[in-house]
């Protein structure tokens, strides 16, 4: 690996680190309903906080986990948020070509999806709840971008649409929304314009089946009983993630293993 090369993946992970950061904030204000202007502060004695407060992950090491004013207890939730989007950030340089200015401008996409799949993640996991301030402007961005990069795209994006939202929108109507919330069915719309068609179909596998595994492990380990809710949304955004890079990947080698002869 050449030095510029190692310049440019330590740049994509502090990169990563500084953005969540920022996400951080993100989560914590739409938390408390409020806007993502001004500066942070502390949110147990609401003391403004400074540059030297506010490294990513250093800070939180060098101040023990505590607030340097009020000496309360700091959540665990920032530094795993910087560090998550730091180590996501890495993944999705070393995996996207940069060599041209539409490969640079394709990077800018997949770091703003990955930020919104990130707090996604961590708000329907705390709060069982996908942010509608978060995921609408995803949806118009991601559409737009598809459909800037070919217009011709839009047959595949629909079918996507139809499949990953649709599904989702007839289990939420036969439920009467109590398997699943709306803000699955508005992802699924997510995943179709991100993925198309079929590789949704892939990502909701996937997440079907990590949910199943979670599901299951919670159940031996933890005694949970069938009616325990588990937020489906962290499932949905891990097997998007993976069947962005890798869904035709994985079509491929499930129709070499289990189709052709």
């Amino acid at each position: 690996m050449d030095t510029f090369l190692i310049f440019n993946n330590i740049f994509a992970f502090v990169f990563g680190l500084c953005i969540g950061s920022f996400l951080n904030c993100v989560i914590y204000r739409l938390e408390q309903k409020k806007n993502l202007g001004g500066r942070s502060f502390c949110p147990e004695c609401r003391h403004q906080l400074f540059w030297q407060d506010l490294i990513p992950v250093f800070s939180y090491i060098f101040l023990g986990g505590k607030c340097r004013y009020c000496k309360k207890k700091i959540s665990i939730q920032y530094p795993l948020i910087e560090i998550l989007t730091g180590l996501v950030f890495l993944l999705v340089f070393a995996v996207t070509a940069v060599s041209c200015c539409n490969g640079i401008i394709n990077l800018i996409f997949l770091f703003y999806i990955a930020s919104v799949f990130i707090v996604i993640f961590a708000y329907d996991f705390k709060h069982y709840l996908i942010p509608d301030k978060v995921l609408i402007p995803a949806i118009i961005i991601a559409l737009i971008y598809k459909l800037f990069e070919s217009f011709s795209l839009l047959p595949n994006l629909l079918m996507g649409v139809l499949v990953g939202s649709g599904f989702f929108l007839l289990i939420f109507l036969i439920s009467r929304g109590r398997w699943i919330g709306f803000g699955d069915v508005k992802l699924g719309i997510l995943m179709g314009v991100l993925l198309g068609f079929p590789n949704v179909l892939v990502a909701l596998f996937l997440a079907f089946l990590l949910g199943a595994m979670i599901g299951v492990a919670l159940i031996i380990f933890q005694k949970k009983g069938l009616k325990s809710q588990i937020p489906f949304g962290p499932f949905l955004i891990v097997g998007t993630f993976i069947a962005l890079f890798w869904g035709q990947e994985i079509i491929n080698w499930y129709l070499n293993t289990f189709l052709l002869i």
